[in-house]
């Protein structure tokens, strides 16, 4: 899962989100309004704003991943401080585009951020967007209505020629409303096509919340089996970095070698990171043991990693 993820689904909850060493996203609740020309009508929504002088952590980011994908707080934040270095590289070449967020340049040594314009983060607005209402031309239904009457003459009587003038308007006022009549028709039309797309929304969240809460009881369970095995692999590992690349990792293998580590590669993991090993042990005494080494000779940046791998 990106950062961007984990920074949008806080955007609908809280109006700062601070990217440790990086920046904060701000929100500021915006009112309804209706465009320039009256035709334009927009629904309350969360303007999105960059600020880069809030880089102090406050633990929101941090606290909220380790939360969702249950790890500890440490591991949480190398996650961010990885993305974070990773956005700055990249700036520095070309813009970046965060998903549900929005797009950063870089300008001298300013950030420009440019926010997502079809993202409304204020909860209160859900299911509501903006929409143009159509125009409805009168005088031009008018002028239809009198070239049909031109061409389609009606053949009356004399005794019909004789009738009041006023049945004449009348005839052409009610066909008049049938054409803005059909009009209405339409804008109607789109409307309860909206309705009922916020009804099947909100019903497949309601469906989505039963899944996520549902739970399963097995009343006949196997009985439990005893197997005495030697472990195969050794699950302690001090680890050296995880890079977004693998040719870095791989670099990172090779370098360790050379310094005499067992180095390897441990894997991908669930961020789409690839992680290096130090070195693997079979308990955790000699782990804790090796990790003091290493941080006090080659890395302070080096943390224990317990794991089947």
């Amino acid at each position: 899962m990106k950062l961007s993820s984990y920074i949008s689904d806080l955007l609908y909850r809280y109006e700062c989100v601070i990217i440790p060493d990086f920046g904060g996203f701000v929100t500021n609740t915006k009112s309804a309004r209706i465009g320039t020309n009256a035709k334009e009508f927009y629904p309350p929504s969360k303007v999105l704003t960059f600020n880069n002088h809030l880089k102090n952590n406050d633990g929101l980011l941090a606290n909220y991943i380790a939360s969702v994908d249950k790890m500890p707080f440490k591991t949480a934040m190398n996650f961010i401080h990885f993305e974070v270095q990773e956005w700055l590289e990249k700036l520095q070449h070309e813009d970046i585009t965060l998903e549900n967020v929005g797009k950063l340049s870089l300008e001298g040594d300013n950030i420009i951020f440019e926010p997502e314009k079809n993202i409304n983060y204020l909860t209160e607005s859900f299911g509501l967007s903006s929409f143009v209402s159509p125009e409805i031309k009168r005088e031009t239904y008018i002028k239809e209505v009198e070239k049909l009457d031109e061409k389609a003459p009606i053949l009356v009587s004399q005794k019909s020629k004789e009738a009041p003038n006023y049945l004449k308007y009348a005839a052409v006022f009610a066909i008049g409303l049938s054409i803005l009549g059909l009009a209405g028709n339409q804008f109607y039309k789109d409307y309860q096509n909206r309705q009922q797309l916020k009804v099947e929304s909100q019903q497949l969240d309601r469906q989505n919340k039963l899944i996520q809460e549902a739970t399963f009881i097995v009343s006949d369970p196997l009985p439990s089996i005893t197997l005495n095995a030697k472990r195969a692999t050794k699950p302690y590992h001090v680890i050296a970095g995880a890079f977004r690349f693998p040719e870095n990792a791989e670099r990172k293998v090779r370098q360790l070698k050379e310094l005499g580590f067992n180095a390897r590669i441990l894997g991908v993991n669930q961020w789409g990171l690839t992680q290096v090993s130090f070195d693997s042990y079979d308990t955790n005494q000699e782990a804790r043991e090796g990790l003091v080494v290493i941080r006090q000779t080659i890395s302070e940046e080096a943390w224990l990693l317990i794991q089947d791998l």
